[in-house]
C-alpha cells in the first residue's frame, strides 16, 4: 500500500482551548478517499522519563499525587519539556529537581508517543547512572514520595497493577531488558 493511501491532509484548523499547558485544536481534513473528517487534538510541549539507576542495582522511583484521577501513582522521575529546552536538559532537571540526584552518565534510550489518536505528546526515555545526591529543588507545589525499587521488583509491581503510569510502564520494559543482557545499553 502506498503511503498516499493512508495519509489525511488538513483542510482547516481551529483553536478550541488554550491553556497554560495544553491547547486542543479542532481540525478538519481530508481522507485519502478525498470525504472530509473532523480530528480533534491537544498539542502537548513534550516530556522526559529517566531511568534513574543507583549503584546498588535499584531503581528511583516516586509517589506522586495525581489530580485526574485523584490517586497516588508510582511513577519513574518524568516532567515537561521547556520552551527552548533541549530533553537531556529537561532530564537532568527533572531528576534534580524530584530526586535530589545528578547523573555522570546519560543515554537517550526512545522516543514514545503515548497518545497518538489525540495529542502530539512525545516522551523522551534516558536512563541515567553514577549518580550522587546532591538535594532535591521541587517546584512550589509538588510534593512527592522518592523510593527505591530493584527492576525484578518494578515489574512485579507492573503487573500487578501498582504502577500503572504508561511512560512508566514503557520506560520500565526497557529498563528490564537492559537489566537482563537482551538488550544493550545504547553508547
Amino acid at each position: 500500500m502506498d503511503d498516499s493511501e493512508l495519509i489525511e491532509h488538513t483542510v482547516a484548523s481551529e483553536p478550541v482551548f488554550d491553556g497554560k499547558l495544553l491547547h486542543v485544536r479542532r481540525d478538519t481534513v481530508r481522507l485519502p478517499n478525498g470525504h472530509e473528517a473532523v480530528r480533534e487534538w491537544i498539542t502537548h510541549p513534550g516530556a522526559v522519563v529517566v531511568i534513574a539507576a543507583l549503584e546498588n542495582g535499584k531503581l528511583l522511583l516516586e509517589r506522586q499525587f495525581r489530580y485526574p484521577l485523584r490517586r497516588i501513582f508510582l511513577e519513574l522521575p518524568a516532567g515537561k519539556i521547556d520552551p527552548d529546552e533541549h530533553p537531556l536538559d529537561t532530564a537532568k532537571r527533572e531528576l534534580r529537581e524530584e530526586t535530589g540526584h545528578q547523573a555522570r552518565v546519560w543515554r537517550h534510550l526512545a522516543t514514545m508517543h503515548p497518545c497518538v489518536g489525540y495529542a502530539d505528546e512525545r516522551i523522551e526515555i534516558f536512563w541515567a547512572q553514577g549518580l550522587m545526591y546532591v538535594g532535591h529543588q521541587r517546584d512550589h507545589g509538588e510534593f512527592l514520595e522518592v523510593i527505591e525499587m530493584s527492576v525484578a521488583e518494578a515489574m512485579l509491581a507492573v503487573r500487578d497493577g501498582e504502577i500503572t503510569d504508561g511512560k512508566s510502564i514503557a520506560a520500565l520494559m526497557w529498563a528490564d531488558k537492559i537489566d537482563s543482557g537482551t538488550w544493550p545499553l545504547p553508547e
